[in-house]
C-alpha cells in the first residue's frame, strides 16, 4: 500500500468518527430530553391520580346537613 492511500483511508475514517462522536453527541442530547419528559409526564400522571381520588371520595358532610329542614 502507497503512503498516499494510507493517509487517505487514515483521513476518512477520521471523518466517520467525527460523525459518529456529533451523532452520539445529537442521541445523547434527545435521551436526556426525553427523560426529563418522562420525569415531567409521570409527575403529572400522579397529580391526575390524586385528585381523581380525592374527587371519589366522599365529601365531608356534616349531621346538621342530615336534619329535615323542620328542626
Amino acid at each position: 500500500m502507497k503512503q498516499h492511500d494510507v493517509e487517505h483511508r487514515l483521513t476518512e475514517l477520521e471523518i466517520k468518527v467525527s460523525f459518529t462522536e456529533d451523532t452520539l453527541d445529537r442521541l445523547n442530547d434527545i435521551v436526556v430530553h426525553q427523560q426529563r419528559q418522562i420525569e415531567l409526564l409521570t409527575r403529572e400522571l400522579i397529580e391526575l391520580r390524586n385528585q381523581r381520588a380525592s374527587a371519589d371520595a366522599p365529601a365531608f358532610r356534616s349531621l346538621r346537613d342530615e336534619l329535615p329542614p323542620h328542626y
